[in-house]
């Protein structure tokens, strides 16, 4: 990234963020609740958490790039209904769209606190691990809902062959 503008590749794959987070939430947004409860065998982590979890990191990406040195962010809670599930989706949508906003300042370090100790990161990491920890999520969701004969989401369709031909960039 050059004097504040974005670099083609990293805006690509935030915009591929956003648009498979997006299509997770409408997914799990028309399944039942009850489907949400599932874990994976020997895991605690509900399909609903980390859902939550998912949501509630992006906004967390966004204040260490706002250079936020608190740990506070907005308190979401775990859904139980179709409402909570797309006010999740809201939430995450807005912090994925300035998460984007934020690739466009230059790289530099950015210091928070956290657990009582001062870390410092490069802004680059931070947004390559807000990209990697959403895919990482998005499959452990699939593969629990899937490991419960519940095949509602396809990660196939969610790849980035599949997000170049949703903005006409394909064949």
């Amino acid at each position: 990234m050059e004097n504040g503008k974005i670099d083609a590749t990293l805006d690509r794959l935030l915009r591929h963020m956003a648009w498979a987070n997006a299509y997770i939430y409408r997914r799990l947004a028309e399944i039942p609740p009850e489907n949400w409860r599932l874990t994976a065998p020997n895991n605690d982590w509900t399909v609903a958490a980390i859902a939550e979890h998912l949501a509630g990191a992006a906004g967390f990406y966004v204040i260490r790039l706002n250079e936020t040195v608190s740990n506070s962010r907005q308190a979401l809670e775990i859904p139980i209904s179709q409402e909570g599930m797309l006010a999740l989706a809201k939430y995450c949508a807005e912090a994925d769209a300035g998460l984007r906003n934020l690739a466009e300042v230059p790289e530099s370090m950015t210091t928070y606190y956290r657990d009582g100790e001062t870390i410092s990161r490069a802004r680059s990491t931070i947004l390559a691990q807000s990209i990697h920890h959403a895919t990482e999520h998005r499959a452990q969701i699939a593969g629990i809902l899937s490991g419960h004969k519940i095949n509602v989401l396809d990660l196939d369709e969610i790849d980035l062959w599949g997000f170049g031909d949703s903005e006409g960039l394909g064949e």
